[in-house]
């Protein structure tokens, strides 16, 4: 293949013979501009992409960094965001990761920390950035589900300036990091209180523009884990975008979210499949050359339902992760503090358990068991 160099030294050549090729000199003068203009597009690639600059984080060409982006205190205290950014020796797009969204999901935290190990941004094309921990207060709490304010971050996007802890960070995350983004992957598991089978998600929206939601479901693919959720039926505005994923289309971005690991524990199959995946989607982007792994035998769920608790309590599944269930089964139930069962929980349509709460303690509106729809054979 021929490279920039050898292409701006064509060109030069075909500009100096012009005057014996045209019999005109207006069409010797139309050919000159639109040559000059290719020395000039050919030119601009073959320069160092300019430095990249995150929050007072400046990475030049082929360089990376780390840091940390702040969420400046509030109607209560303030956090920072630990960032890597990669930048390219190339030109390219911008793909946003982050993890710890919620802070017992373990294994996408150690995953980034391995896959930082893996990029080389002298072979980079754009920029990669990685949040490696989005949810401080509540990794440094290690509490599941909810921030030090009762709030849940993958709940409150794009998140309120003036808001408390957790919604000032889904407003940095928002306006900081997923608008300078073109490509976003939101890295999740099972939090400490949930089995999880392992799958991965993109989102279909009429508000998203098709192109995205093609390029989503490219990289849902991609990633190379076998269950691919299509998300349908979320909020259409970005005022109530709600989660990370939705928001990132909405302001037209291709995302997709993984899930991978369960209960807390950073199991090594697990923060594994989270790292090959990305990497592999960051070939299928073409940010970093190099084969890009095709996959056979995907299954897509077409639906999913959260059943939850309806009161406080202790929990008793009947089911585990990638089980099959029929449509009404019982899947499991909640007890009170005395033994007496007060709830049964039943498949609201057949499908294969996704996740189901594996440890006794329950709250009312919690989540216990999610079944999803596999798509017909066709």
């Amino acid at each position: 293949m021929r490279g920039v160099q050898g292409e701006r030294e064509r060109l030069t050549i075909m500009a100096w013979q012009l005057p014996n090729s045209f019999p005109s000199a207006r069409l010797r003068g139309a050919a000159c501009i639109a040559l000059i203009g290719l020395l000039v597009t050919v030119g601009t690639l073959a320069q160092p992409p300019q430095a990249f600059v995150l929050e007072g984080i400046e990475v030049k060409s082929g360089e990376s960094r780390t840091g940390v982006v702040d969420v400046p205190k509030g109607v209560d205290d303030g956090t920072q965001l630990p960032v890597s950014v990669f930048h390219g020796s190339k030109r390219g797009k911008v793909l946003l990761i982050i993890a710890g969204v919620h802070g017992s999901e373990y294994s996408p935290i150690i995953a980034l920390q391995k896959l930082r190990t893996q990029i080389d941004p002298t072979r980079l094309s754009g920029t990669v950035i990685l949040v490696h921990v989005a949810n401080m207060p509540s990794f440094t709490r290690r509490t599941i589900y909810y921030g030090p304010d009762g709030k849940n971050l993958n709940r409150v996007f794009p998140g309120k300036s003036d808001g408390t802890v957790t919604e000032r960070i889904a407003h940095v995350l928002t306006e900081k990091l997923i608008r300078r983004s073109d490509y976003f992957i939101d890295v999740h598991s099972g939090d400490g209180n949930e089995s999880l089978r392992p799958y991965v998600v993109y989102y279909e929206s009429d508000a998203a523009p098709r192109e995205m939601i093609e390029i989503s479901r490219r990289m849902a693919i991609a990633s190379g884990i076998d269950f691919v959720k299509i998300a349908r039926g979320r909020p259409s505005t970005l005022a109530t975008a709600t989660y990370s994923t939705n928001t990132a289309l909405l302001l037209g971005k291709a995302a997709m979210a993984i899930e991978s690991g369960e209960l807390g524990h950073p199991r090594e199959t697990d923060i594994e499949r989270s790292e090959n995946g990305l990497m592999n989607v960051i070939r299928e982007l073409k940010m970093i050359p190099g084969p890009v792994r095709t996959f056979k035998n995907r299954t897509f769920i077409v639906r999913d339902q959260t059943v939850r608790s309806t009161s406080n309590g202790i929990f008793y599944s009947l089911v585990k992760r990638d089980q099959r269930v029929k449509a009404n089964e019982v899947l499991s139930y909640v007890t009170d503090y005395f033994g007496n069962r007060i709830q049964d929980v039943r498949a609201p349509f057949a499908g294969v358990v996704m996740y189901y709460t594996a440890t006794p303690p329950v709250s009312e509106g919690e989540p216990l068991v999610n079944i999803g729809e596999i798509e017909a054979k066709r």
